[in-house]
């Protein structure tokens, strides 16, 4: 064989053998780490079945930077402690959420159910800060900008300077950002982005987090405020890696029944402001608007009390709230009875009825139990219980509580009734809305009196239900 012949023939065994050495390997959906075989497991956050195989990504590049700029170590006390500056979003109930505005450098990241209005949320804030002269962009991966335009017209926003591009490249879309310098940026969606600098497709782990991180520098180092649409999956969480979460400056999630016209917006992560702060909305033909009064969304509207009826003061970040907590006990016709709650914690329901049981002599055991919150909301502090078995008791003796009744208080294993934080704000919201009897935790008995409510305070569960009985 020639010489040359033989050459060809040794490049192009190396070449396949180079092929042949390209291989897959298995990534995590949830935190991003890889393994060289499938595994029910995922040997670095232990999540189950989550490993899906891919191809490991290869970049000459480095992408490695610090968010802030590297500066000497120094004191604490030393370094200037100053609030930022806020901006409004020009939507009250959003800035409640927000923790009074949105922070120039910050990053928002909103999640929710496909259709429940983030996109709506989002374009009505943009159409709110272009009036008042702010430099925005609406930057969408999901939508052309003809669809965007009929949303706009759909909902009647009137907001001629508000300028929107249709982009899933991160490169131009850095670009654009280092060209037209808004002051907030809308990304809708972050699953839609994509780099040049990775192989995978848009939405895989490895291109969600790169992109976060992407323009969550871009923003630091610019001051540019970026809101960027999250999508959950059918878990209600959202979707990419776990670090996403981890990023950003604040996580907010959409809540609500697509079939309610209620929607809920709760922020679960804050660095510039407080956590579990609730913005309540209501969606119209003309898209989302910010009710003044949600208590009155949660309470239903009976002409006189219905037993199994009982009305909570529940605390949701700075603003108490007034809840009605229906509970409906039924005889069971199966072995074992139905526990179902809707709106709150299924698991502490089952706790309380043995601590009704054991400490207050009230047996369910051959009873059907159903809980719901009014209105769509979830419960989730340990202040419901005492509602929720004065409930539950109204609707066995099937006499209704007074309407003019709030409580509020936890109730623990032993069957004392503890203490719940914030106590004396709850009695002033129940106060100024029209309630004149409160069965409360004798810790959070108040010091000054409150014009127009009476308290009753109690140690124990069989003090409450007794003081209930005495007043239905």
């Amino acid at each position: 064989m020639p010489l040359s012949a033989l050459k060809k023939t040794k490049r192009a065994l190396s070449s396949t053998n180079t092929l042949a050495k390209i291989k897959t390997v298995y990534i995590c959906q949830s935190c991003g780490g890889t393994s060289a075989k499938w595994q029910g497991q995922c040997p670095a956050c232990q999540e189950w079945n989550t490993l899906e195989e891919g191809v490991p990504e290869v970049s000459s590049n480095s992408r490695f930077q610090g968010l802030a700029q590297s500066l000497p170590r120094q004191k604490l006390s030393a370094i200037s402690a100053e609030d930022l500056p806020r901006f409004s979003t020009g939507v009250e109930e959003f800035d409640r959420v927000l923790g009074g505005g949105l922070v120039p450098g910050g990053v928002v990241l909103i999640g929710g159910d496909p259709g429940i209005g983030k996109s709506t949320l989002l374009l009505q804030a943009l159409a709110e800060m272009s009036a008042a002269g702010m430099n925005v962009l609406y930057s969408s991966g999901e939508e052309s900008a003809a669809q965007i335009a009929l949303r706009a017209k759909r909902i009647a926003l009137n907001a001629p300077q508000l300028e929107v591009l249709a982009e899933i490249q991160l490169e131009k879309l850095l670009a654009i950002m280092d060209t037209v310098k808004p002051q907030v940026l809308v990304v809708d969606s972050i699953q839609t982005l994509y780099s040049d600098a990775l192989s995978s497709a848009p939405g895989s782990v490895a291109q969600v987090r790169e992109c976060a991180a992407q323009l969550t520098r871009a923003a630091k180092s610019s001051g540019i405020c970026v809101l960027m649409v999250g999508h959950v999956t059918k878990d209600g969480h959202l979707a990419g890696p776990r670090v996403l979460e981890h990023i950003v400056d604040t996580v907010l999630y959409f809540e609500g029944d697509t079939h309610s016209s209620f929607r809920l917006v709760r922020s679960i992560k804050n660095r510039f402001g407080a956590v579990n702060e609730l913005g309540v909305f209501a969606m119209t033909e003309k898209g989302l608007r910010g009710v003044a009064n949600p208590s009155a969304i949660f309470l239903s509207q009976h002409a006189e009390m219905v037993p199994g009826a009982c009305v909570l003061v529940t605390q949701e970040g700075s603003r108490p709230l007034l809840v009605e907590i229906q509970a409906l006990v039924d005889t069971a016709h199966i072995p074992n009875p139905r526990r179902l709650a809707v709106g709150l914690d299924q698991a502490r329901l089952a706790m309380l009825l043995a601590v009704l049981h054991r400490h207050a002599g009230v047996a369910c055991f051959d009873q059907d139990v159903f809980l719901n919150a009014v209105g769509g909301v979830k419960i989730s502090e340990p202040a419901a219980d005492l509602a929720v078995l004065l409930a539950i008791q109204s609707s066995i003796r099937n006499k209704a509580l007074p309407k003019e009744l709030i409580v509020f208080g936890e109730v623990g294993l032993a069957g004392e009734i503890r203490p719940c934080p914030r106590g004396q704000e709850r009695l002033k919201e129940a106060a100024k809305l029209g309630f004149t009897i409160a069965i409360i935790p004798k810790a959070n008995m108040p010091k000054a009196k409150i014009a127009g409510l009476t308290v009753i305070p109690v140690e124990r569960i069989d003090q409450a239900i007794s003081a209930a009985a005495e007043l239905s």
